[in-house]
């Protein structure tokens, strides 16, 4: 097994966990929330995807696929185009309340693939690879993917959870 071997594995299991959360769950149980300034299941699966889109696309060269793509304009959020959800109040949380789920996995599909086909060619040395200098120490690529692995099973497991809440609250 290789790096690159694992690195797929790894995005393979944030996607695996995102369909598992999202299939089958209309645009109520998506929009839920466990408390009143909670993230919902759909402003997470979002905000990872975008997270992985935007951290992968830069070191791989290649435009983000919210744009290339025309997700941007299907999700029709009335957010700039590089937002990624960081920092994002309570009422942009609740701008996702009508995305489909269907939504949401074709987006993180197109994503996986895009990332699935940077990260399966990638070598030891490519790991090594300095993409962002203004951090002490510099960041690494491997790094990066480290991180972006780590956040998206974060937020994915949110999501699992919050899932959990709404199955026992609506009996799915």
């Amino acid at each position: 097994m290789t790096s690159a071997d694992v690195l797929v594995d790894a995005f393979d299991r944030i996607r695996g966990t995102v369909h598992q959360v999202v299939d089958g769950l209309g645009p109520d149980q998506l929009a839920f929330r466990v408390e009143r300034e909670a993230n919902t299941i759909a402003w997470l699966v979002w905000h990872l995807t975008r997270v992985q889109d935007d951290h992968v696309s830069e070191p791989a060269r290649t435009e983000q696929v919210w744009t290339s793509q025309g997700w941007v304009e299907r999700f029709g959020l009335s957010l700039p185009p590089a937002d990624t959800g960081f920092g994002h109040s309570s009422d942009d949380v609740a701008a996702l309340r009508d995305i489909p789920a269907e939504t949401l996995a074709g987006y993180h599909d197109a994503v996986h693939e895009r990332t699935k086909h940077f990260v399966e060619r990638l070598t030891d040395t490519d790991l090594a690879r300095i993409v962002d200098a203004s951090w002490d120490p510099p960041v690494s690529l491997g790094v990066r993917l480290v991180s972006v692995i780590s956040d998206g099973l974060q937020h994915a497991g949110q999501a699992a959870f919050v899932r959990g809440v709404v199955q026992r609250a609506h009996r799915l």
